[in-house]
Order: C-alpha cells, then structure tokens, then sequence
C-alpha cells in the first residue's frame, strides 16, 4: 500500500516519496475506462502521463515511444498489406491476406521442422469440443470466463476449443500404453477460441480467434528431466533463429487465492519442485513471481525483450500432475501395474498471431530474408524487358525463392519507390544490357548502390542467405 498525501493506492509501484523527485512530465493521452472494469458501468475517463526526474529522460522516453509508434503492428500490418479485421466478420478475429498467410505459414513450417527433428508427431484435433471433456479437466470450473458459449445439440452442450491439452490426452487414452512407449510427443498448431472482452482486444497481440504452437509431452516422472532439456534445446533454437537472444525465465506460481487452481497441494508440490530441478540442472537462472501459474500447474515462462527493450512473454514450458489423473491417461510400468504419465505443456512461440505481431515490431516489417513473404521484386526499365523480366521470375522461383514482377505502368523510379516502402529485401532491375548478359541489377534492401549480377550466382547467394535463416 502507497500513501501520498490523503491518496492510498494498491500498487507494485514505484511510488517516489515526494513530487519534488520528478522534475518533467507530459500529459500523453485520454482513453475511456469502465468503472472497476465492468463493461455494465458508466464510462470514465481515464488521463494517461508520465513523470521523469530530468528532462533529458523524459525526451528519451518519448523517443522510444514515437520509435514503438513507427514499429506498431497494426499499422505496417496494413501497410504491407498482411492483415485485415472487418466488424463483418467480427471483433478480434483477424483476416491474413495472401502475404500475410505467407509470412504464417513460413512462421508455422520453422517450428514444425525444428520439433520434427527433435523427436515430436504432429496431430490434429479439430475445434469442437464436448463440454464434458473440459468438466473433467476443470477448464469448466476454472477457465469458463475465457470460453465461448455452449452450442446445444440435442443434450450434447460443444465449445469452441480454447486449449489443446484435453484433446491430445483423448488422443493419448484412444490406445494403450506401456512405458516402453514413453515419451511421447504430440504437436499441433491449432486454432483456439477465448472470448476477451472488446476492450482488451488490441491488433495481432489479444485476439479471439488464435492458432497456438502447442505441444504436449506424455512421459514417466523419470524423465521429466530429460524432456525439459528437449524442450528447452528448442526454445533456445528458435528465439536464437529470429533474434531474441536477450531473455529472462520466469518460475509462474501459485498465490494464496486457492480458488483460481485445482486443489491438490501435493501434486502441486511434486510439480514444483521437478521444475526448480528441472531449471537448476539447466543451469538457468529465474525470477519467482506468484500469481501466474496455469490453474493445473506451474510454468516456466521466457520473457524475451525486442530491439525497443520491451518484454514479451513467448515460450513457456509447464509441469502437470493433475491433469492426466483427471483424464484417467495410464500406461502399464515395468512392475505390471498401471501409472499415470506426467504432462509436459510446451509452447515454442505461443499464439501464432502474437508472435507474428511481436516480429512485425521487432523487426518494423523489414523480415530476414527466409521469413520475408516476398523476397525479390523485378522492375523492367521498360515495358520491352517485361518478357525478361518473367524470365526472371521463372528461374528465381525453381530454386523456390519468392518472386514478383512489378509490371505497372508506373515509372522505373516509382516503383523502386513502392517497392522499397513494402520492405522487399531485393529489387532486381533489368534493361537491355541485363537481358543480353542474362544478369540482373540488384538493389539490397536500406542501400541505394545497385550491383550488377549473373542471375546464377544472385539465386545460389539468396539460397544460401535463406537456408542459414540469417
């Protein structure tokens, strides 16, 4: 509890414990806010500012916003045309344009070669679920805020899937098991449904429509261990692919508000404490914080910092002793006797959507290379070279880059112009002496020298740039 003057506020803070300690501000915005955050109250305004100790940090504070303004994703979203969202098809449900649907499937295929190398099976489990599932998991009881409504037929109520992890442990029971069998691996990028609030809807970053890199790991309390290391070798793989190598670990526990988590202290316990032993072996160090567990158990979250130093919540790997007893999963030990398998939960990248807009920012939309919907635009100097230019095009994509031709009737320096605001990595110009030498004028994305190439060579040196995913 703060205390300023006659004002008490519940808050983490900081509180500064005079006025006199800050020495700049600005007044930044208003916004509305209901009242205690019920929708059914009357609207408020809400003033937003900010106070610095000196002037010169205040300015340095609004230089990273006016930077964070320029990276947001819903405006380079739609300037390069990605995405839509349309209160035709409704609130928190976005739309992926061609490019967009592109920059996803690239997105979705990466962590999909990483977990097939390691070890995981994909599976697929629809988006439909009987209400009855989610009774015995407890999402009923403990996550029916962020559900759709049931749809009724007959006496069967459905919901919409808002998490996998019910659904693979039906497929784990569909078959029998023996420790022999253990681990098993399961994967799925799958669509989920949770229903946010319209106010906390906010671009790519809080949708109501999602897909989720989810994973689930069925395996002995022997080898909890050794799982998290495989799970863990891929967080590290691919937030090293795309460039977050300043992270932190996160230990999400449970707070003293029972009710928010199934009730079973000692699995909540056992799990617990495999996971400190799980990140001490590891080697990796991690902050504590209470009050952020999944309500079946505690998880290891990454917190990644982009190029502005903004921290973002993206891996996350949890331990689950609750679930599988739930959901009656069994396999037969070596003893002969039936037991219940531990669960690892696992996420790489979590929702796709979030991901992609925290990769928008991050990168502000100008994409490696590997992961750049469109790699190369050709520009014909004239209408003459557009024959060419398709000749271009046609070569280039064999060797499966991605490959357009600006064939406008805009000129040359326009669409250099235009193609260089879509962030295109290369801009490939070609005229008479480029259509003799079988060449092309390459212009690097950021750069206005221009380099002359045989068109063997630029296609061999691009491969080699996207299959290294630098």
């Amino acid at each position: 509890v703060y205390k300023q003057g006659d004002f008490f506020d519940l808050c983490r803070g900081p509180h500064v414990p005079s006025t006199g300690r800050l020495g700049a501000f600005k007044l930044q915005n208003i916004a509305g806010a209901y009242w205690r955050g019920d929708e059914k109250n009357p609207m408020l305004t809400r003033v937003y500012g900010t106070a610095w100790p000196t002037e010169k940090e205040l300015k340095a504070y609004l230089r990273r916003l006016e930077e964070a303004r320029a990276r947001d994703h819903r405006k380079i979203g739609k300037d390069l045309e990605l995405f839509a969202f349309s209160p035709d098809t409704g609130a928190g449900i976005p739309l992926f344009l061609p490019k967009g649907e592109m920059l996803r499937h690239l997105m979705e295929n990466y962590v999909r070669e990483v977990q097939t190398r390691r070890g995981y099976e994909h599976v697929w489990t629809g988006h439909l679920v009987n209400e009855a599932l989610y009774a015995k998991s407890g999402h009923l009881e403990h996550y029916r805020e962020s559900m759709f409504p049931p749809m009724i037929d007959g006496e069967t109520r459905y919901r919409l899937k808002p998490m996998n992890c019910p659904s693979h442990m039906t497929l784990y029971n569909s078959g029998s098991h023996s420790y022999r069998d253990l681990p098993l691996r399961y994967a799925e990028f799958a669509t989920l449904y949770r229903y946010e609030k319209s106010g906390e809807l906010n671009g790519l970053t809080r949708v109501r429509s999602l897909t989720q890199d989810d994973a689930h790991v069925f395996c002995t309390e022997d080898q909890i261990q050794e799982e998290f290391a495989r799970a863990l070798e891929i967080v590290r793989e691919v937030l090293d692919t795309y460039g977050f190598a300043d992270y932190r670990v996160q230990l999400s526990l449970r707070d003293q508000d029972v009710a928010k988590y199934v009730a079973d202290d000692a699995k909540w316990s056992r799990a617990e404490k495999e996971l400190r032993e799980a990140l001490d072996t590891a080697a990796i160090a991690y902050d504590e914080e209470a009050g952020e567990a999944a309500f079946y158990g505690p998880k290891a979250d990454f917190m990644a910092k982009d190029v502005l130093g903004r921290e973002w919540q993206l891996s996350t790997i949890q331990v689950d002793f609750i679930q599988p007893a739930r959901l009656g999963c069994e396999y037969i030990g070596e003893d002969g006797k039936a037991h219940t398998p531990v669960l690892l939960h696992r996420a790489v990248t979590g929702s796709t959507e979030r991901f992609m807009a925290v990769l928008i920012e991050h990168f502000a939309g100008a994409f490696p290379v590997w992961l750049s919907p469109v790699q190369a635009v050709v520009i014909p100097v004239a209408d003459r070279h557009l024959g060419y230019a398709s000749e271009v095009q046609d070569k280039l994509a064999a060797e499966d880059l991605r490959v357009e031709v600006d064939d406008s009737q805009n000129s040359m320096q326009k669409k250099i112009r235009e193609n260089s605001r879509q962030k295109t990595p290369y801009l490939l110009i070609v005229g008479d002496r480029e259509a003799e030498q079988g060449s092309v004028n390459v212009r690097r994305r950021g750069e206005k020298q221009q380099e002359e190439l045989n068109l063997s060579d630029f296609a061999e040196a691009v491969s080699r740039e996207v299959s290294s995913r630098t």
